[in-house]
């Protein structure tokens, strides 16, 4: 399914991005990675919707940046901990710990789209055998 971020070349511009640009980069990343995982499942556009939603929210990046963690190099969890240090408070009703590392994660995919597609598409395949980004739990109407 990560074939899509396969294709793309590295353009190595991410070196004058700070943390939080890399994290909203790495979200629309991440979000689109979910669209396209769950535009092949049947279903009407709200529920595919709320499905995507579901594995976007800060508490779905931060399991997936758990399943990742054993997989990660040094580099990837210096990411983690530049985006997770930079992530502030977050909306009033959040974890701020699970947004942090929600932030942190997105910064990792931020930086990896940027500068190592192949590998980005390395670890969501990890995700993928682990079930972390399952489609089978597509909420029906």
């Amino acid at each position: 399914m990560s074939e899509w971020i396969r294709g793309q070349t590295a353009g190595g511009s991410a070196g004058d991005l700070g943390p939080l640009q890399l994290a909203w980069l790495g979200d629309a990343v991440w979000e689109l990675h979910q669209r396209l995982r769950f535009c092949r499942s049947p279903g009407r556009a709200d529920v595919l919707h709320r499905a995507v939603v579901a594995k976007v929210c800060a508490e779905a990046q931060a399991e997936a940046l758990g399943q990742l963690d054993p997989f990660l190099n040094e580099q990837e969890r210096d990411l983690v901990r530049r985006g997770r240090n930079r992530a502030g408070r977050g909306p009033k009703r959040s974890d701020a710990a699970l947004y942090g590392l929600a932030t942190g994660f997105e910064t990792m995919v931020g930086w990896l789209y940027l500068n190592d597609p192949a590998r980005l598409a390395e670890l969501l395949d990890h995700l993928d055998q682990a079930g972390t980004l399952s489609t089978s739990s597509t909420p029906r109407p």
